[in-house]
């Protein structure tokens, strides 16, 4: 491994991730950490180049933290994918978390522990038959057995915890099974878990009632950690969602950040999101503690199967793909999915069918509909009903199959952009695609090419602080996420005209680069693109 050197920055411009007006500085790195940094405007000779150490001339370029990712579904690919690291570090991500949307891969228990992989596959990816991680500690035990090139945390799914104590049944927890669930919860919150995440749109949590998800956070609440958490709707339902959820951890005493917070559907935008606003701030001015992040596209990413009406679900998730192969069952399908349910955010009805894009499938026969939208594909494979080609891929894909919904607007996803309360996300699926959204890619450099560079909604400083103190500061992230001295040199050197992303829907697949350093701990992640070895980040934890 590399031993942590003595690295001197000279002659960059320092956007130290405050929000503070950027300046020229010289910084010194050493033992991994910011051991000091020179105004140039206030000292004018700067830190000596007589120093011992590796010596970086970043004359024209900007210094800022590492970027912080707080919602990646990612904790299967940092422990399956050889190459984890690469994609992120190109994008200038020194930290990101797993866990989110209340979905996971532990708690693993026999009973359920299958059917759980089988659910989350299109956002996290294939489970090894032989990965059964029975809790929060096995899991951590695992990543510390890991050389990461940056920074991994990690929520505790509440939907993978449901799902491994009574599997996706619609019932409600017995008085046994609820303590069994609070278990889980403080045993990865006792460890140093970064927060508990829920999916409340998601089987099974779908079912949980707002007495029994109250409940069930009274035992994170006295850890301090936030609920990350991707609300009930977020469309014709967003507002009462919202509603929810800030009653539900106001009950409960827990922090709240709504994840992904959007509008969805065309006849909503322009109206919904102003109005959930609207309680957000109220519930702030009242002194509840809650956020919002986003990621700066229009388009959202999901499976298949939260596009099947609730009517049409079985709690056994295997017979509701079986019903879809029989003709009774495609009719069924079809008749419900143009019906409007109570409490159900129909995207179908929304956005419509040429909105809605197949992005990952599992078998080959499928793959030549992937990229397509499914009035397309629907055409393609002969069907006059797109409802019909639905039904057809959750039965032969056993449900996993991933799509992308075209179903923001600009000027909603900019309304939460500026909230002072909002910071980046890029939501990343895992899932195997061949077109997977291109924020899996891009998120982090887009934001800065679009908001700062292009369309100028925010100057620099604001952008970074969206992506580096408030990201950190919300997971209780201590010695991170700002350019200060004792604090952790997690690092980005870049021009701001060359750093960019490339990933686009129709191609993807595409790196972002531009990137001239990432430092992880004080040693040196990538340079030039170029991802260096020996990094062997550490964890994120919470620091109560």
């Amino acid at each position: 491994m590399e031993q942590k050197m003595r690295y001197v920055i000279h002659n960059g411009r320092i956007c130290d991730g405050s929000g503070s007006p950027s300046y020229d500085g010289d910084i010194l790195i050493e033992d991994g950490r910011i051991e000091k940094i020179v105004h140039r405007e206030e000292e004018r000779e700067g830190l000596g180049r007589g120093l011992d150490g590796v010596h970086i001339d970043a004359e024209g370029k900007v210094i800022t933290p590492g970027f912080i990712d707080t919602h990646r579904h990612c904790d299967l690919a940092v422990l399956c994918d050889e190459d984890f690291g690469t994609l992120e570090l190109s994008q200038g991500l020194t930290s990101v978390a797993g866990g989110n949307c209340g979905l996971g891969i532990f708690p693993y228990t026999p009973e359920y522990g299958r059917q759980m992989a089988d659910f989350v596959e299109p956002c996290i990816g294939v489970a090894p038959i032989d990965l059964q991680i029975g809790n929060y500690s096995q899991y951590i035990k695992l990543l510390e057995g890991k050389d990461l090139p940056l920074h991994v945390g990690c929520y505790q799914g509440i939907g993978a915890v449901k799902a491994a104590v009574k599997g996706y049944g619609k019932s409600p927890f017995t008085a046994k099974e609820m303590e069994r669930a609070k278990g889980y919860i403080k045993e990865a919150l006792e460890v140093g878990c970064i927060g508990v995440s829920s999916g409340i749109m998601y089987q099974p949590e779908c079912y949980t009632s707002k007495q029994e998800m109250e409940e069930l956070l009274k035992a994170a609440a006295p850890y301090g950690q936030p609920l990350a958490c991707h609300i009930r709707g977020e469309g014709d339902n967003l507002v009462s969602s919202v509603e929810e959820i800030i009653g539900i951890c106001k009950g409960a005493g827990i922090p709240l950040n709504i994840s992904h917070f959007k509008a969805t559907g065309i006849k909503n935008w322009g109206k919904n999101i102003h109005q959930a606003i609207e309680l957000i701030e109220k519930a702030r001015a009242e002194g509840e503690d809650v956020t919002v992040d986003f990621y700066p596209y229009c388009g959202g990413s999901t499976t298949l199967i939260s596009l099947i009406p609730p009517d049409r679900m079985e709690e056994d998730m295997n017979l509701t793909f079986r019903k879809m192969e029989s003709k009774e069952g495609r009719e069924k399908l079809c008749r419900s999915i143009y019906q409007e349910h109570k409490g159900w955010d129909n995207m179908v009805t929304a956005i419509g069918w040429e909105r809605i894009l197949i992005s990952s499938v599992t078998t080959e026969k499928n793959r030549e509909l992937t990229g397509l939208n499914f009035l397309e594909a629907a055409c393609k494979r002969g069907y006059e009903e797109p409802a019909h080609l639905m039904a057809e891929l959750l039965a032969s894909e056993d449900g996993k199959v991933g799509i992308i919904l075209l179903s923001m607007s600009q000027e909603d996803v900019d309304t939460v952009a500026k909230l002072p309360y909002s910071m980046v996300i890029s939501d990343a699926l895992y899932g195997v695609s061949d077109c997977p959204h291109p924020r899996l890619y891009g998120a982090f450099p887009r934001f800065l090419q679009d908001y700062v560079v292009k369309r100028k909604v925010f100057a620099l400083e604001q952008a970074v602080h969206k992506m580096t103190a408030m990201p950190a500061k919300r997971l209780n992230l201590r010695g991170r996420g700002m350019i200060r001295e004792g604090f952790w040199a997690d690092l980005n050197i870049f021009s701001l005209e060359e750093f960019r992303d490339y990933a686009v829907y129709e191609n993807s697949r595409q790196l972002s680069a531009g990137l001239s350093y990432v430092f992880a701990d004080g040693r040196i992640a990538m340079q030039d693109g170029k991802r260096q070895e020996g990094v062997n980040a550490d964890l994120l934890k919470s620091q109560r």
